[in-house]
């Protein structure tokens, strides 16, 4: 299963507010819908509930000790190995979206790191360590602030230096 991890985080690892992202960013959001369209969103369960439902055109795979009932497009596992046999069964693309433990628990078998760098020292209660020594930068488009946008951002194409450990 390939994996891909996509994260929007400040230059100190801040992903998050009291359960929000602490920035408006419309163009990144845009950017997200459209690089995960049709794939399978690998998630816990405060992301899931920051989001609130299953999002249109995608599966979500929502990995938490206490489970639910699933739904259209809603699967839970409570197990990475869950979560993998239900992304290799679903047959699509496979991101992973957060949050931090979440991230932690995947970065070794992700292959890519979508990585959107929000230029801004906002204070945060949740952070990640990324950890970029294991990938090389393969490509990076700078984004200016916009109206609908509170700080600029730069997006970049993070790629494994090595194979991904199988499982």
């Amino acid at each position: 299963m390939n994996q891909t991890a996509i994260v929007a985080c400040t230059p100190s690892g801040v992903i998050g507010l009291r359960g929000a992202m602490p920035w408006q960013l419309s163009s990144d959001l845009r950017r997200f819908k459209s690089l995960t369209m049709g794939g399978t969103m690998v998630m816990g369960r405060k992301t899931f509930d920051s989001i609130g439902k299953p999002l249109p055109g995608r599966e979500t795979i929502v990995l938490s000790r206490s489970g639910r009932a699933p739904a259209d497009h809603l699967h839970w596992a409570d197990s990475i190995e869950t979560v993998m046999a239900t992304a290799d069964a679903l047959a699509r693309p496979v991101f992973i979206v957060g949050g931090a433990e979440i991230y932690k628990l995947f970065f070794p078998f992700c292959k890519e790191i979508w990585l959107t760098r929000v230029w801004s020292d906002v204070k945060g209660d949740t952070r990640i360590t990324l950890p970029l020594d294991e990938f090389r930068l393969f490509e990076r488009t700078r984004h200016p602030q916009t109206p609908r946008d509170s700080v600029p951002t730069d997006f970049e194409r993070w790629l494994r230096k090595k194979s991904v450990p199988k499982t």
